[in-house]
């Protein structure tokens, strides 16, 4: 499958590096000297990075055969998407990409149906599911050890111990979703979701 790994922001010096946006967990794997990426739009590539580096805390990015400052700014905005075997897991036993949870149906371990899993939201402090309901409302929940018990990829599903006043509907919380993200509908971002310790 396709993941959304970076987008090329300006042009850096006059040699063709440009600084980008990273949108992926594992920048030292997927945007790594050598690594080929396909493109949105796709006539910008596919590109090879040629070289990458940090610099003052943003990563610059050279590419094969863009050589100067004028090559480097047409690509600016371009999306950096990687081919990803859809199986492969990330290397914390306790991490999964987004894709691998989305659409899982939440459970309650008695199992209560609760809903399933749109979305992942990636907060500071730890992540949350998204859950569409089955009357089409929609629920935050915390990606916490003492909430979600159990994700069972086989089975396509999470199961979840709400406290109390969690998923009644006093505690329902519409998404806020950000529409105007310029990203193809097809690739996916690039992010793993970790189960924190502690609520």
């Amino acid at each position: 499958m396709q993941l959304v790994v970076a987008r090329i922001g300006r042009a850096h010096g006059i040699k063709g590096e440009v600084t980008v946006e990273v949108r992926t967990d594992e920048p030292e794997l997927r945007l790594a000297p050598g690594a080929v990426l396909l493109t949105d739009p796709p006539s910008a590539g596919p590109l090879t990075i040629a070289t990458g580096r940090v610099h003052s805390s943003r990563l610059l990015l050279r590419f094969e055969g863009v050589t100067d400052r004028t090559a480097a700014e047409a690509l600016r905005n371009t999306l950096l998407i990687a081919e990803v075997d859809p199986d492969e897991l990330p290397e914390e036993e306790d991490e999964y990409y987004d894709h691998q949870l989305i659409d899982l149906d939440v459970v309650t371990a008695d199992g209560v149906e609760v809903g399933r899993i749109t979305e992942i939201s990636h907060l500071p402090s730890q992540d949350l599911f998204i859950v569409e309901r089955p009357d089409g409302s929609e629920v935050m929940i915390p990606f916490v050890e003492e909430i979600v018990t159990e994700i069972d990829l086989a089975e396509q599903k999470a199961v979840i111990t709400p406290p109390p006043g969690l998923i009644d509907d006093r505690a329902e919380i519409a998404s806020s979703r950000d529409d105007s993200a310029a990203e193809d509908d097809s690739a996916a971002e690039d992010h793993s979701a970790t189960e924190d310790d502690s609520a």
